[in-house]
């Protein structure tokens, strides 16, 4: 769909009168007239007028046309920027360059935007309590009885600790400034406070943030500064691109227009001529309300996202693009704006160095050539990385240890008696030399024992230290204003008008809706079956016009009714499923509630239409209900507003509870309160005195009024019971049920529906307006101490005493394919993969984003559920049989993806019930988990909860050391692990990887793909195992001391540049292998490997490793038995730690069953 759209959208603008003039050349000479014509335009024609080289298919003649840069079609805006851009750092750097001198010859300043924070403290509260541990049923209500009557005079059942501790500083314009700390410093809480997007569990204490002087009271933070969360929240069912341009508009790209004016107007003055490229893109993106802009083009080209851009986001559930290029896009979604003041929070998890470099590259330069202020939060940066920032902030425990320039920080830390060893990382000593377990390693004074200098003593030491001291001077003096750019600091709440933003969120909900067709399209196809069934049951052959089947009539009427509100019963999912995107997109003012609100209501009135006339098509005259067409139409009007008002009932529960299964369950519980207060199941007469109001609550009354009255005072009902009487059928129908109102009554009834529907939206709303987002728990130790109180890491020894026996298995694999199916055709993703992964040898698998690095693991593993997979796969010397090797293997996805109410050391011993040998005991299976918790030094938080990620538990790196300690726990002979480092800094990087050396030494065959590998990681790994994109490979063998056999390869081949001293081996691979070098030198790494005597040694290695072990043994694993305990066992801890889930089932279960037996009290006695 996305893919027609964008050919209609080519094809409506190529045409060449509506987007350019007749008059095109080369000449330039003529060029000049062209620009001369567009001078003497009037000044709004000329604001989106500039010129356009076209060049053609032979590439040695161009034409040059003149173009109105609000019509350019999507074909022209991916071919321009792919002529600005073809090597993204280098022709980056040369487009801006020339953007700025523009400017600067007409001596046009941008704005520029200066962040203080003075004296900033900010307090943390956990609503974890040690004296009841995890929460369960029972704590939950033992919390809320002594948080509400406080009956014992307990302490208060929040816990709180200073996160940011009188920290102070200033992020300056057209410098790149990082953050650097270990987890748990305060980087993120840091960075939410500069943007004003704390955490409503996080309170602001002392101290002050201004922007350019202002406070934040004085501004719109969240319109000035962008901040880009770690978590990637994105709609799934829309493209890249789609998203990218739906930010750029709510953020008010194109709102620089009077910028772009005034430059235009300088220049003609002083007769400039400008560059015909830099003028399209300014002018293009200076053009407020562009459905599509040249912007969202130009950032899709310098994050690499331009090959993915007509992909679908997708979700774990949906496919989509990768995690690391839906990590780059959640960086696009907000750099697309305007803003010149980004705050940036771990924007390189699960992206390899050399993306990461380019990144931070096109950072760097957006900083110095355009003035944006920049602050970037890295966990493990490469040293060319590190390099390319201006200044550093260091962080521990809640303080400032050091902001100011990177050239200075090696000697404040060398005053401080710490040196940076040869071949490490200066990002990597900076964060561990804060560290309890690794600062004394770097002390250097070796005459002097070593005593812990803590961060307070750090940060003391820095207020001392030329830089502390001339920070300070500088925070003294204030900011002045006067210097402040009138267009620095946003002072309005949202960048668009009302009538914009209700049009791009209609634009946005239209489109939702034609990629959510099926789910629209099978509620009507289920429609219409029911429909089909319910007129046969009531088909009118066999229903007559009496007293008796008039209850017939009356039960088919309200069973239409209530398919129509059951029907409606897909908006509480739909809606919760949007809301963590929608609270995202909220808080950073893309759109007000009401904006989201009209769009989602106004576009569902087309399916209740539908739906109104399916059901009434197929059942009025099969079922025989009052032939007269007006009637007909009544019904057909009533089922309609019925089934807009459930819509709208099910949308309002949805947005006011938020929890998916809370949600569900308060649906149910009205749905039922609407079933039993309709006047059907029990009649209006029938109800208790003191309960008759709620009839009058419920929506279906109405409806079941509407739809009494218009079948039963219809001619055909009026004729009399006795020739006496002065009563007709239908009235008499009518009153036995309470509903014998007058004809008008209907319109009462139409139009109290849409007074039900007025006040249900208009509760959505406010419930959007107000609803805070998910809120993100802290986690609270469960002795109470940090993780680094211990100062001596786990000897190996140690470790190794309670190693479980295993038996050593090879993995070799020749000639691998695999291939995917798409619309179009069949793509390969791995193409003659050759291999052999042996125990006792830790192998890296790397490649640069969409080499097919997980692709391969996962077809190795037998994890691919679609697709053909070509090739020989062996273990030993036997074809891989699945169901035994799944049970010799392991595997750690890239995504930690852990049960959320249950404790670490709970998850470790659940993984091993189920996968440990049956032969293995109790008391093993225990020492062996509690050996792997040591292993992954969790033993500290082993009693805390996993969480959810991005709300509540473990932080990331936790997260990540428990995926693979789960894997551990099942004694496997192979290990694959998807990019174990990833998300960690790096003394969690460390620790992982000295766990993975402990697990080689046992003679386990242990496989890693990995992103961004420091030098000391690098160098723990003992063979390399390098892809490229095409799933193809180019080199295959051992790394050598300090990478050297690797790099004496390479270097080797014609034209490739020589490593750099002190340049990390692994960078520096990825750089020369990247598209971009391997396109400029003219050289193709996959055929020269398939040519190298490495290749011809490898696929003999292969051959040579089919060797039929010595012994085999059964493998013995655990019965059903021992599964369905070991299962009832963790779901029974998960429910009962489910409080909200457990309170909401019983007290639905409660109201139910009192609203039950109050209405039908005694009823049984009576009949």
């Amino acid at each position: 769909m996305a893919e027609n759209e964008h050919k209609k959208d080519t094809a409506v603008h190529s045409d060449p009168t509506c987007c350019s003039s007749s008059n095109e050349t080369s000449d330039p000479s003529s060029v000049a007239s062209l620009w001369a014509a567009i001078e003497r335009l009037p000044t709004y024609t000329r604001l989106r007028t500039s010129l356009l080289t076209r060049s053609e298919d032979d590439k040695r003649m161009a034409h040059t046309s003149t173009v109105d840069v609000t019509k350019l079609g999507a074909l022209e805006r991916h071919v321009f920027s792919d002529d600005m851009i073809k090597i993204i750092d280098q022709d980056n750097l040369h487009f801006l360059s020339k953007l700025k001198e523009r400017l600067d010859r007409v001596d046009l300043k941008l704005p520029t935007t200066e962040i203080r924070y003075d004296n900033l403290s900010v307090e943390a509260e956990s609503e974890v309590d040690h004296k009841y541990g995890p929460p369960t049923l029972w704590t939950s209500v033992k919390n809320t009885y002594h948080a509400t009557f406080d009956c014992c005079k307990r302490q208060s059942q929040k816990n709180k600790r200073t996160v940011l501790k009188h920290i102070s500083g200033i992020i300056k314009p057209s410098r790149l400034t990082l953050l650097l700390g270990p987890p748990g410093s305060g980087k993120t809480t840091f960075l939410q406070a500069l943007a004003a997007r704390l955490d409503p569990s996080l309170k602001v204490t002392t101290g002050d943030i201004s922007y350019n002087g202002c406070n934040l009271d004085e501004l719109v933070p969240h319109k000035t500064s962008a901040y880009i969360s770690q978590h990637d929240l994105h709609i799934p069912e829309i493209t890249v691109r789609e998203t990218l341009d739906f930010a750029a508009q709510c953020q008010g790209t194109g709102s620089r227009e009077d910028i772009m004016r005034e430059l235009i107007r300088r220049e003609k003055r002083t007769g400039i001529q400008p560059d015909s490229v830099v003028d399209t893109y300014m002018k293009a993106t200076s053009v407020k309300g562009l459905k599509r802009s040249l912007q969202t083009d130009y950032i899709l080209k310098i994050l690499g996202l331009d090959t993915c851009a007509d992909s679908l986001v997708g979700s774990p559930l949906k496919r989509g693009v990768s995690g690391g290029e839906k990590k780059r896009l959640t960086t696009g979604e907000m750099i697309v704006g305007p803003v010149r003041a980004l705050l940036m929070d771990e924007i390189s998890n699960g992206l390899d160095s050399s993306t990461t470099f380019q990144i931070i590259t096109c950072l760097q330069q957006l900083a110095h050539i355009t003035d944006f202020t920049i602050l970037v939060s890295l966990l493990q940066p490469a040293p060319e990385t590190f390099d390319l920032f201006d200044d550093i902030i260091l962080m521990a425990e809640g303080k400032v240890i050091y902001h100011g320039s990177r050239d200075n920080i090696v000697d404040f830390f060398k005053l401080c008696g710490f040196t940076c060893p040869p071949r490490k990382g200066l990002a990597d000593f900076l964060q561990e030399v804060v560290s309890v377990r690794d600062q004394a390693q770097y002390w250097h004074h070796k005459d002097r024992p070593h005593s812990y200098i803590s961060a307070d003593n750090f940060a003391k030491s820095f207020t001392e230290f030329h830089l502390g001291q001339n920070l300070a001077a500088q925070l003294s003096a204030p900011f002045r204003k006067t210097e402040s750019h009138d267009k620095a600091l946003s002072h309005k709440m949202y960048s668009l008008g009302n009538w914009e933003m209700l049009r791009v969120c209609m634009s946005r909900e239209w489109l939702l809706m034609k990629r959510n067709s099926f789910v629209h399209v099978f509620k009507s196809v289920q429609l219409v079956v029911v429909g089909v069934i319910t007129m046969t049951v009531f088909i009118r052959t066999r229903m007559k016009i009496d007293e008796v089947h008039a209850n017939y009539y009356l039960g088919s009427l309200f069973y239409g009714l209530i398919r129509l509100v059951c029907n409606s019963l897909a908006e509480l999912s739909l809606t919760t499923a949007r809301l963590n995107v929608f609270c995202k997109q909220r808080d950073m003012h893309f759109y007000p509630a009401w904006a989201y609100t009209i769009p989602a209501v106004i576009l569902r009135i087309p399916f209740s239409i539908l739906d109104a006339i399916l059901w009434t098509s197929l059942t009025y005259y099969v079922i025989g209900y009052s032939p007269e067409p007006e009637r007909f139409f009544r019904q057909l009007l009533l089922l309609f507003a019925m089934h807009q008002v459930s819509m709208s009932w099910f949308r309002f529960i949805a947005s006011a509870v938020r929890h998916p299964s809370v949600a569900a369950s308060c649906g149910l519980f009205s749905l039922l309160s609407m079933l039993l207060f309709g006047g059907f199941i029990i009649k209006k007469p029938s109800l208790p005195a003191w309960l008759g109001w709620g009839f009058w609550l419920s929506p279906l009354s109405y409806a079941e009024i509407a739809t009494s009255i218009t079948e039963f005072q219809a001619p055909r009902w009026q004729q009399k019971m006795v020739p006496s009487s002065h009563t007709s059928l239908g009235t008499l129908v009518l009153v036995r049920r309470g509903l014998d109102f007058s004809d008008y009554f209907y319109w009462v009834c139409i139009a109290a529906l849409i007074g039900f529907w007025l006040l249900l939206n208009i509760g959505f709303c406010c419930a959007l307006n107000f609803a805070k987002a998910p809120r993100r728990l802290k986690t609270v130790k469960s002795h109470g101490t940090h993780l680094e109180s211990t100062t001596t890491a786990t000897s190996g020894n140690k470790i190794s005493g309670l190693v479980l026996p295993f038996e050593p298995a090879t993995i070799s694999f020749e000639d691998v394919q695999y291939f995917v199916k798409t619309p179009k055709k069949r793509r390969q993703l791995l193409k003659d993969v050759t291999g052999s992964f042996r125990p006792g040898v830790l192998t890296a698998l790397m490649g640069v984003t969409g080499a097919g690095k997980t692709t391969l693991m996962d077809v190795l593993s037998g994890r691919k559920t679609c697709g053909v997979t070509e090739g020989e796969i062996k273990i030993n010397r036997y074809p891989k049989v699945q169901s035994v090797y799944s049970r010799i293997s392991a595997y750690c996805e890239q995504t930690d993806i852990h049960s959320p109410l249950i404790t670490i050391e709970e998850s470790l011993k659940y993984s091993a019930c189920l996968r440990l040998p049956s032969c293995v005991d109790e008391k093993t299976k225990i020492d062996f988990v509690a050996q792997v918790i040591e292993m992954v030094e969790l033993d500290d938080i082993k009693d805390a909860l996993v969480g959810t990620p991005g709300l509540t538990g473990l932080s990331t790196e936790q997260r990540k050391r428990l995926t693979i300690a789960v894997e551990l726990v099942s004694n496997p002979s192979i290990i694959f692990m998807d990019e174990p480092t990833s998300g960690l800094d790096a003394r969690a990087a460390a620790i992982v990887m000295r766990t993975v050396k402990k697990i080689v030494s046992t003679k386990r065959t242990v496989v890693c793909t990995i992103h961004q590998p420091s030098i000391d990681i690098f160098d723990a790994f003992d063979e390399l195992f390098l892809m490229k994109p095409g799933g193809q490979v180019i080199y295959s063998g051992a790394l050598g001391q300090n990478g050297c056999n690797m790099i004496r390869y390479f270097e080797g081949i014609c034209t490739v540049p020589k490593i750099r001293a002190d340049c990390n081996p692994a960078t520096w691979m990825l750089e020369i292998t990247s598209p971009s070098t391997e396109a400029r030198l003219g050289l193709d790494f996959a055929q020269l490997y398939k040519e190298s005597h490495l290749c011809r040694e490898n696929k003999e290695l292969v051959k040579n490793l089919r060797v039929m072990p010595q012994t085999l043994e059964k493998l013995h694993f655990p019965n059903g038995w021992v599964q369905f305990k070991a299962c009832l066992w963790k779901h029974h801890l998960s429910y009962w730690r489910s409080p909200q889930y457990n309170l909401v089932r019983l007290v639905y279960i409660a109201c139910t069953s009192l609203l039950i037996g109050a209405l039908l009290w005694k009823k049984g006695q009576n009949m």
